[in-house]
């Protein structure tokens, strides 16, 4: 058809003797280019009434496929005319850029193809992990590993047909891609270990998009926001993102503790050794209130036990697991036990210890200690009382001397 369509167009330039050859090319030239626009508007406004026809149902795939479609038909429509239109041209005009026509038209439909196949496959991928169009949706991990794959295959097929389309072989280029690909290797070592431990971080899935991880090994924590080919980005809790390799993640351990089934609420309680007679009863009550925690996993381990003698405190061990993994929520559980253990503590008349130090002396050195106290004082009283007649027979004496003196000067008047 498309034969007879350009032999027809071809005769009607060389037999319409109205015009200059020239002119006559031209107006076909433009006539196509006009028809390719009309066609490819009229080819748009059909595939998006029946896109919008298709939303109606509940089938999401013919609406993923309409919309993926839509754009790369009306590439194909402009390929096909302007391909026409340069075909008309090249007859009559010896330009040699009209030369690469078909390996161009080639070229264009092995393009608009991939567009398309790309188009589709994000958009699959938006549909199987969107909670709000499938009812189960899949891991988004897994399912951008896929997508990625596939795209990554989709381009290297469609650069492949591309040469061998422009007359490459494509012998050739894989068997110079193997000779390449050792030396490239060895010169890109770290990029392709970043590649592979991509490649294993999709394969075991340690950890998805969105889970709060960490490595005792390397100062790494905080919640993955996106796993790359080479990369894989982590948001610490200071809002920072952290970029690290994904070589790296085969090297190291990694705890996730986004997939922990309870979290564990272990505690050691100190009570005064004055309280030792209501320690039984106090732990049997701490028990009987976690056991009837609504927050509380029963089925977990439970222990509240009596623990040590500790220097300056009775220790009770409190272990149990939380039903939530809520950070937050955790926090709050384990605020209310923590205050409940100490409301029973209170309703016994005991107390929280705290660290304290007691000084003992002992029976000896208290009875040592008051007979030297006794023989200081009956030591001190002696010579108050010496030093008190010393002072009387001071005094009389100074008074004998003061009373001869004044005979004497009596005397002398």
């Amino acid at each position: 058809m498309i034969g007879e369509m350009q032999a027809t167009i071809n005769g009607w330039i060389q037999n319409w003797d109205l015009l200059s050859e020239n002119w006559r090319v031209g107006i076909v030239v433009f006539a196509l280019v006009s028809g390719t626009a009309t066609a490819a508007y009229l080819a748009s406004f059909i595939v998006g009434a029946l896109e919008r026809r298709f939303a109606k149902t509940k089938n999401l795939w013919d609406d993923t496929f309409l919309h993926a479609a839509r754009k790369p038909v009306v590439a194909f429509v402009w390929i096909q005319g302007v391909y026409w239109a340069a075909e008309v041209a090249y007859r009559y005009s010896e330009a040699e850029i009209f030369a690469v026509n078909d390996k161009l038209l080639q070229i264009g439909f092995v393009w608009v193809l991939v567009w398309a196949l790309l188009r589709l496959i994000k958009e699959g991928e938006g549909i199987l992990t969107s909670p709000v169009k499938m009812a189960a949706p899949m891991d988004y991990t897994t399912v951008n590993a896929v997508s990625k794959l596939s795209r990554a295959v989709v381009i290297i097929t469609a650069v492949l047909i591309a040469m061998q389309s422009l007359g490459y072989s494509i012998s050739g280029v894989l068997a110079f891609g193997g000779v390449g690909g050792i030396a490239v290797g060895f010169a890109a070592k770290d990029l392709l270990a970043n590649f592979f431990g991509g490649f294993i971080i999709h394969l075991d899935r340690p950890f998805k998009v969105g889970d709060w991880v960490r490595s005792p090994d390397r100062n790494i924590e905080g919640t993955v926001e996106h796993i790359g080919w080479r990369l894989t980005t982590v948001r610490t809790f200071d809002k920072r993102p952290l970029y690290v390799p994904n070589a790296a993640f085969t090297t190291i351990a990694v705890e996730n503790p986004s997939r922990m089934s309870h979290r564990r609420i272990s505690e050691t309680i100190g009570i005064r050794y004055a309280d030792v007679r209501e320690i039984s009863t106090i732990v049997s009550e701490i028990r009987t209130m976690l056991e009837n925690h609504e927050d509380i996993e029963s089925e977990q381990t439970l222990i509240v036990n009596f623990l040590a003698f500790n220097a300056s405190s009775l220790d009770i061990m409190v272990y149990c697991f939380t039903k939530t993994t809520q950070w937050v929520k955790f926090h709050e559980v384990k605020q209310d036990v923590l205050l409940k253990i100490s409301e029973i503590i209170e309703s016994h008349g005991a107390e929280v210890a705290f660290p304290t130090r007691t000084l003992h002396v002992a029976d000896s050195l208290r009875l040592a200690s008051a007979d030297s106290q006794k023989s200081d004082k009956v030591g001190d009283d002696g010579p108050i009382e010496n030093d008190d007649e010393g002072s009387d027979k001071s005094h009389a004496s100074q008074r004998t001397r003061h009373g001869s003196s004044a005979e004497a000067t009596g005397g002398a008047d």
